[in-house]
Order: structure tokens, then C-alpha cells, then sequence
């Protein structure tokens, strides 16, 4: 017991001290995971939004792939990706692994399926009146999404902030295309393993703690949102 009240008073001196490594990680974590938020954001929003006001053959099965997309393991997502980007890959000559780059990619890639399933359920389960109405006014289809994702924006940020925090806690994928290179591709969960596997446990439950605040505050504004 002793032990662990003794690292976690280290870990909140290292906090409360704003030590440079910690929060160098962190903001390196929070800056990428962002990026792939937004870059799925504006993948995503596009393709809920369309999805669910039209209908079309093959829109179960999209949704379908979408739901199963949702529950791909994340280490998946990191092996694919590494046979693309490797040296001997097809896309080894843009030589994007162990980059933030690749660490983004993949990221937006685990979550855009939920980005574009919490659209498609909010713009589904807006007022039936909407988009009749719309189109009686002579909305047009591109109009029409535009108006949609105006009525439907608070919804839609709450997919977005979603995505994110998802992203953040994200360290299988991380972890195989970022090589978690100090100061430049290491993130709070890649942290996390090697900070425990070498013995820093401090170093560790500082950075644990960091990010539970993180998640406390984007479930605070999703609370605030849904309200």
C-alpha cells in the first residue's frame, strides 16, 4: 500500500511541478489525436449525413461494414497499415512509418466509422418534420445536408468530441506505426506501457492521470452538449 500512495504522491509532484517530459507527451498525444478528429470529422460528417437522407441499394450492407468497422480490433488497423507503409510496402516511398503522420492516419481511420454512425443516428432521429419542410422551401440535395447539419451541430460535435476521445486512449496502432519515439511520436497510452514495463510507475500513473483528466472533461462537455 505503502508503494503505491508513495508513486502516487511522485506522480502528483511530477503533475503539480509541470515537468517538461510529461507534458511534452501530452501535448504530443492531444495535438494528434485532434488532427484525426477533425480530418475524420470532415470525412465522416459528409458521409452520415448522406447515408442517412438517402436511400439507395447496398445502404443496409454500408451499414453493416460501418458497425463492423466499429469493433475492428485496433491492432488490425496498425498491421494493415504498416504492410502499406513499410520500407517494402506500397506506400513505403512516402516514408510515413514512425511518423505523427502515421499515427494520424490510422487514428482517423479507427474513428471514422463511429463519427459516421453517431451521424447517421442523429440525423435519423431528428424531427421527421425537417427535411420534408426543407424540401418544400426547395432545398436542394447539397442545401439540403447544409441545412441538416446546421439543425443537427450540437449532435454532430458530440460525434466529433466522441472520436476524439476515443483517438486519445488509442495505443495498439500508435504504438506499431509510431514506434513511440520520444519527443516525437510518443503518446500518453505508449508512454503508459513502456513508462510501467521499464519500472517508472510514477512516470506512468502521472501520465494515467493526465489522461483520465482529459476524459473527464470530454465526457464533461458531451454531457453538456447532449443537455
Amino acid at each position: 500500500m505503502s508503494y503505491f500512495s508513495d508513486s502516487l504522491a511522485g506522480a502528483l509532484q511530477l503533475i503539480t511541478s509541470f515537468d517538461a517530459a510529461i507534458y511534452k507527451i501530452a501535448f504530443t498525444s492531444v495535438s494528434i489525436s485532434l488532427i484525426a478528429a477533425l480530418i475524420a470529422g470532415c470525412l465522416a460528417i459528409p458521409t452520415g449525413i448522406a447515408i442517412a437522407l438517402n436511400s439507395f441499394i447496398g445502404k443496409r450492407f454500408i451499414q453493416h461494414i460501418l458497425n463492423t468497422l466499429m469493433a475492428m480490433p485496433t491492432v488490425v488497423i496498425g498491421l494493415l497499415l504498416y504492410g502499406l507503409f513499410s520500407r517494402l510496402g506500397p506506400l513505403g516511398h512516402f516514408e510515413l512509418l514512425y511518423t505523427p503522420t502515421a499515427v494520424i492516419i490510422a487514428e482517423a481511420l479507427l474513428i471514422f466509422p463511429i463519427m459516421t454512425n453517431l451521424t447517421i443516428s442523429a440525423v435519423t432521429s431528428a424531427d421527421p418534420r425537417l427535411v420534408p419542410t426543407l424540401m418544400s422551401l426547395g432545398a436542394k440535395p447539397i442545401s439540403l445536408a447544409i441545412q441538416v447539419a446546421k439543425q443537427m451541430r450540437f449532435a454532430i460535435l458530440a460525434a466529433i468530441i466522441t472520436g476524439f476521445g476515443r483517438a486519445i486512449g488509442e495505443v495498439g496502432a500508435a504504438m506499431m506505426l509510431g514506434g513511440n519515439i520520444e519527443g516525437f511520436t510518443r503518446t500518453m497510452t505508449t508512454a503508459i506501457a513502456l513508462e510501467t514495463s521499464k519500472g517508472e510507475f510514477e512516470t506512468g500513473l502521472a501520465l494515467g492521470l493526465l489522461l483520465l483528466v482529459i476524459a473527464f472533461l470530454v465526457n464533461f462537455i458531451l454531457s453538456w452538449l447532449q443537455r
